[in-house]
């Protein structure tokens, strides 16, 4: 076996660690026996859909849990999320009296130093990594949903908790579903194993019909305005192909065993441009080109354009076949999933939640980590219109948010508006993607 054969198995092996069970670490949750009880004690910090999603599927699992902390930006959106969590059959495992409500930008740190075992943090991506980095201070175990930064500052920061996560043994689960879903974990063993021969070429989509714009009211200020419509600003969500592609891009390296080590794209913004919807900083499509070690190619699309073409999913080119990695194989060996494939998301924290019930923890953190810098790779390629190399922008890539740690509601925002209300907009050709 050669080196790189060796590391792509290390790789492999530890990246479906969680997924498969193969690699838990046989050490005592702090959560299966906190405070002399078996009940698991659990945090939402980021209250829109998916983390009263997150939530949600976090009760609908077999453990005992209780939801006893929540906070958000928007007070108002922790209250309503909690009104919704409250009804039907998991009311009794919802104990957070108006005093574990928290609101504002800082209001995470109350919420995390409650009595708690287990952290949900689901809020924009800017705001994890310091988020993350609290919850692993004072030993959490922690749920984050993906991405998990929205620039290489914040993918540096999250590396280095992880590794803090590591040393105390704490659990990290990464809202990358795919790694939990049989159908994708079946194809994918077998597209290692051989089924196609070698990868030779991947394409991977998600070209959708567009998102959300949530419009400014009198009395909102700069910062609240740009928190609440994260989606639009990069600083925030790291744009479509981080928050929504990402999911495809991972399961691409994780075919590949490996991340790329170069990437070059384009872009642009066609329709992002009627109305208050202009007054946005993201791109409405992108194509990437991201290189592997070995030369190999990985093709991207991200789309958000109404009346267009639509696909989300991934295809494999091998040399003996190709390969849909949701589950199906064509070629010398033809082979389809016929298995039982749950929900992803909530499949995940079934898998989270019986692993800590039993005294034992995974870390996703690292993959989680990589995954959404391929995504960021890409961004500052189709940002920037040139070809970027890996560690080039993972050690000098621009912050997007300086002093994030401290901003409130009320600092001026990193990014804003000119005179005519809209807000700047990366020209490739002129956008640096490196620190001056």
């Amino acid at each position: 076996m050669t080196q790189n054969d060796s590391d792509r198995r290390t790789f492999l092996k530890t990246s479906t660690a969680a997924a498969a069970g193969a690699a838990l670490t046989s050490t005592i949750a702090k959560t299966a026996h906190a405070a002399g009880s078996d009940t698991i004690r659990f945090v939402l910090i980021g209250c829109g859909g998916r983390g009263s999603g997150a939530a949600a599927q976090i009760m609908n699992t077999k453990g005992n849990v209780k939801l006893v902390a929540a906070a958000d930006p928007f007070e108002a959106k922790a209250k309503s999320a909690l009104k919704r969590l409250s009804k039907g059959d998991n009311k009794d495992k919802v104990d957070v009296p108006d005093e574990r409500i928290f609101g504002g930008l800082d209001g995470y740190k109350k919420a995390i130093d409650t009595d708690c075992d287990l952290v949900i943090i689901a809020t924009p991506p800017g705001y994890k990594p310091q988020q993350f980095e609290y919850a692993v201070s004072k030993g959490r175990h922690v749920f984050m949903e993906k991405p998990v930064a929205a620039d290489a500052v914040g993918v540096r920061r999250v590396l280095d908790a992880v590794e803090e996560s590591k040393k105390k043994k704490l659990m990290v689960g990464i809202g990358l579903q795919r790694r939990h879903e049989p159908r994708y974990m079946e194809t994918i063993d077998r597209i290692h194993d051989g089924a196609i021969g070698d990868v030779i070429a991947q394409r991977v989509y998600w070209n959708g019909g567009g998102i959300w714009y949530r419009n400014r009211t009198p009395d909102m200020s700069e910062m609240q305005f740009q928190t609440n419509n994260w989606y639009h600003f990069n600083w925030l969500s790291g744009d479509q192909i981080c928050e929504q592609h990402i999911h495809n891009l991972d399961v691409g390296c994780w075919v590949k065993g490996e991340y790329p080590v170069e990437c070059n794209g384009m872009g642009g913004r066609e329709r992002r441009m009627d109305g208050d919807a202009s007054k946005s900083q993201i791109f409405d499509h992108t194509f990437c080109e991201y290189t592997f070690s070995d030369g190999t190619k990985m093709f991207s699309q991200g789309r958000h354009l109404r009346g267009a073409w639509n696909k989300v999913g991934e295809a494999v080119h091998g040399t003996k076949g190709t390969a849909d990695p949701s589950g199906s194989i064509a070629g010398e060996t033809s082979w389809k999933f016929t298995g039982n494939s749950p929900n992803g998301h909530q499949q995940e924290q079934h898998d989270l939640i019986e692993a800590l019930m039993r005294g034992e923890i995974y870390n996703e953190g690292e993959y989680g980590a990589k995954s959404t810098f391929t995504a960021i790779l890409g961004r500052e390629a189709c940002y920037s219109g040139k070809v970027i190399k890996w560690d080039d922008l993972l050690t000098r890539g621009r912050e997007l948010a300086p002093g994030i740690d401290n901003y409130t509601l009320d600092t001026p925002p990193p990014v804003l508006p000119g005179e005519d209300g809209l807000y700047p907009v990366p020209v490739p050709g002129e956008y640096n993607p490196f620190e001056a």
